[in-house]
This record gives structure tokens, C-alpha cells and sequence, in this order.
């Protein structure tokens, strides 16, 4: 059984429908690739799909473990290439807007968010530039 149906609907756009809840979502090809751009590019979800990844692995590890994350943030930039066109980096910049997370509780939320599915499907070449910033102190 399908766990997505996608349809092209034409004019470079596609919906995508997640079976279990109904939930849909369209995507457009880029401007820069001769789409509208009106909607996520299939890349875009790609770099969305990561960022999303490592947040839902962190709160899992983070309500395993008695740690508050909520209103945990990410910002993505994702840069492609060409020759083949391809995403060729995804920049995540985490900010957490909890203070006074200790050396050991941040070391174990990054753990887990290195340690996400997408982030271990993604292929090799494609470099994965993820900045945690806790409250202010900015680190890899």
C-alpha cells in the first residue's frame, strides 16, 4: 500500500496526498527552473524534509530524556548545483530558545539529530552545514 499518492497536475505542479491522514501538499518548479515558484520545489522539500527530521529526532531523544525543546526552531538554506542539477548543501541553523542547557544535554541533541533518517539517507556528496545555537551560544 502507498504511504503517498502524488498527481501531476500540470504547468510543472504536482499535489502530493499522504494517504493515512489526507493531508496534501502542491509543489511548483522553481523560478530558476523554468517553474512558478508559487509553492515548495521538490528540493526545497528535500532541505525541508531534514530540517523537519532532526527536529522530530530531537524531541523524541529530548522527551525520552526529560528535556524541554519547544519553540526549538530551525532556518534552512539550500544551495544547489549544477551540471548535474542537484542539492549540493543544506545549512540548518537550530536555535533553541531555552537557556542553560548543560555541555552533556547538548551534546546529546546533536547526537540525535546527526543521527536522523533523512539526514543518514541523504547522500554523502550532498554536505549538511548544521549550526546549534543554544540561546545564544552559537556552535557545531
Amino acid at each position: 500500500m502507498a504511504t503517498i499518492e502524488t498527481n501531476y497536475l500540470g504547468d510543472l505542479r504536482t499535489e502530493a496526498t499522504h494517504i493515512q491522514s489526507g493531508n496534501k501538499l502542491i509543489t511548483d518548479a522553481p523560478l530558476d527552473n523554468k517553474g512558478k515558484g508559487e509553492a515548495f520545489s521538490p528540493s526545497d522539500l528535500l532541505a525541508a524534509a531534514l530540517g523537519s527530521c532532526m527536529l522530530t529526532i530531537m524531541g523524541i531523544t529530548a522527551r525520552e530524556q526529560g528535556i524541554n525543546i519547544e519553540a526549538t526552531t530551525c532556518s534552512i538554506v539550500k544551495i544547489m548545483a549544477s551540471d548535474p542539477r542537484r542539492v549540493s548543501e543544506v545549512q540548518i541553523k537550530f536555535n533553541f530558545p531555552i537557556a542553560n542547557y548543560s555541555d552533556k544535554i547538548q551534546t546529546i541533541l546533536k547526537r540525535a539529530a546527526y543521527n536522523c533518517p533523512v539526514a543518514k539517507s541523504l547522500h554523502p556528496d550532498i554536505l549538511q552545514n548544521v549550526v546549534f545555537d543554544f540561546a545564544g551560544e552559537t556552535g557545531k
